[in-house]
């Protein structure tokens, strides 16, 4: 993610800083919060050993003037002194480890936690022992890494959007600046062009819409019974000419117990889908493609399965990420990269989840696994 988080001790700045990272105020602001608790710290210690030295003190003087009157021996009074000053010292060296253990550590975790507030998501804080500070400043760690990660995906999806709204956008615009100026006239084929831009824009904006409402769980399934092998024939139905004229066999595996679910078929339909156009497209003349369902332990499972060009190892946990396309260099024949996500966040309001395995040249296999409702 760019450059590695930093421990105290230097400024703030990383993948997940603002732009431009902290200003001088604010730099100066938190390291002023992290001095005044130490200094709190210091202060709290400083003046509860001031405190045990001046009892120590008392105690000596009161030891060595009883012994001095005769109503204790010498003997007897350095006993009585060592009996109060040993738990004394001890008590001195708690607040030290206190100070060490303790104190420290939360002074830095307080001041990460402004610097967090401010802004900058990149700091850590040391993650020193086992203790429930130690754990804590681990969470702490895990807490800003996922921040910083989350903040990163904003950026990308805000500039993924801005592009994929962009290309259309000029395309409408050109078709009418150059209809108003004459250069050409408005024929049914640049008006179908200009149609079929703001068509890709109002899917665009559907897929979106759809991603949104089904991450924040808001997405409004009507589920009825259905037999699986019935939704898969009905999705091959569909893909058959598609098939033919890429000259692939798309086929269904027989299953003569064939598990009945209870799904929104639109939207089950609509994940199957976009699977099955996927392995198509990247599947070549001759090749495979096969829809199946078999019931599983607890659920059933769907699996799309092609024989086409596969998915590189470094490509595979990124699939399933808005907007993430293997080959750029597709461009707008692949799509606005959101179909995956999509499928995955309808899969998983239905309370399944859906994995992927692929070889580079040995083709892919999607697997959607649906919970026995």
């Amino acid at each position: 993610m760019g450059k590695s988080p930093h421990q105290w001790g230097g400024p703030p700045h990383g993948p997940g800083a603002r732009e431009g990272g902290l200003t001088a105020e604010e730099m100066a602001a938190w390291t002023a919060r992290r001095r005044y608790f130490m200094r709190r710290v210091i202060g709290f210690v400083t003046f509860g050993a001031l405190l045990l030295v001046l009892l120590l003190v008392a105690v000596a003087v009161l030891a060595f003037f009883l012994a001095g009157q005769g109503t204790l021996g010498a003997g007897e009074g350095v006993v009585l002194l060592i009996c109060l000053v040993a738990p004394l010292l001890l008590v001195m060296m708690s607040a030290g480890f206190f100070f060490l253990r303790v104190g420290s550590p939360l002074a830095e975790l307080m001041a990460a936690a402004d610097a967090v507030a401010a802004g900058d998501l990149s700091v850590r804080v040391r993650e020193v022992g086992r203790g429930n500070i130690a754990r804590f400043a681990r969470r702490f760690n895990r807490m800003t890494a996922e921040l910083a990660r989350a903040e990163t995906a904003r950026r990308n999806l805000t500039a993924d959007v801005a592009h994929e709204l962009r290309t259309p956008l000029q395309i409408i615009q050109g078709n009418l600046e150059g209809a108003l100026d004459g250069v050409y006239e408005p024929t049914p084929a640049h008006l179908q062009a200009t149609l079929d831009e703001t068509r890709r824009l109002a899917r665009l904006v559907g897929d979106l819409q759809t991603l949104s409402l089904a991450e924040a769980g808001q997405l409004p399934l009507h589920r009825r019974a259905v037999v699986a092998a019935d939704l898969l024939e009905d999705v091959a139905a569909r893909f058959a000419g598609a098939a033919a004229e890429a000259g692939v066999v798309l086929k269904v595996t027989p299953n003569d117990e064939s598990p009945d679910l209870l799904v929104d078929p639109d939207r089950l339909e609509g994940v199957l889908s976009n699977l099955t156009a996927n392995a198509l497209r990247h599947t070549p003349a001759g090749g495979h493609v096969t829809l199946s369902a078999t019931a599983a332990s607890g659920g059933t499972t769907l699996t799309v399965a092609d024989t086409g060009e596969g998915i590189a190892a470094a490509d595979l946990p990124f699939v399933f990420d808005r907007f993430w396309r293997g080959d750029r260099a597709r461009g707008r024949t692949a799509g606005a990269g959101l179909g995956l996500a999509i499928a995955r966040q309808l899969v998983v309001a239905h309370g399944g989840r859906i994995d992927v395995s692929s070889a580079a040249g040995e083709g892919t296999t999607f697997t959607v696994f649906l919970p026995q409702v």
